[in-house]
């Protein structure tokens, strides 16, 4: 199985990685443009960018499945504050699937400077003390003491918007 990556940060890789490491996947990452703000604050943002990732990546190189993965900030209507979300898209070039991965409410703080324009990376370096935290643990990582990772996160993503590739229990559409 030969993946392409719509994005040449180390932690997406590493979701799909892990995610197809069964099937002995070949991960290729791929620098697409996403076609959405840095910093996405809607569901409806990141899906795109997860979409228009998969679908650039495919593109560009000779692979099975195109795989965009894209993290955003948002509001839901009945959980309280700023949440942190997270969005796949694996293509085929025929079939197109999209799946969340886990939310998580922000700090009130950190929502304050999200709402203001800021970009959540910084907010958390700032907050941290570190540099590109985006490409390590990331924000989850860092909110859930370690019980989760930007990678882990995203991994889930992938794992949902993959099932339908990868076993008979779906039909396709």
């Amino acid at each position: 199985m030969h993946v392409a990556v719509g994005s040449m940060n180390p932690v997406k890789q590493r979701a799909v990685e892990r995610t197809l490491a069964e099937f002995d996947a070949e991960i290729v990452p791929v620098g697409v443009d996403s076609g959405v703000s840095e910093q996405p604050s809607s569901v409806e943002e990141t899906v795109t960018g997860a979409k228009k990732r998969a679908r650039g990546a495919l593109e560009a190189t000779d692979a099975d499945y195109g795989v965009g993965l894209e993290g955003g900030v948002t509001r839901f209507e009945y959980a309280p504050g700023v949440r942190l979300v997270m969005w796949a898209c694996v293509t085929d070039g025929e079939h197109l699937e999209v799946a969340s991965g886990p939310s998580l409410r922000l700090p009130d703080s950190v929502g304050a400077r999200l709402d203001a324009g800021a970009e959540l990376g910084p907010i958390m370096d700032d907050r941290l003390g570190t540099e590109n935290v985006a490409e390590a643990e990331g924000a989850a990582g860092a909110l859930t003491g370690g019980l989760t990772s930007r990678a882990r996160a995203l991994s889930e993503a992938v794992a949902c918007a993959f099932g339908p590739f990868v076993t008979t229990r779906y039909e396709v559409e």
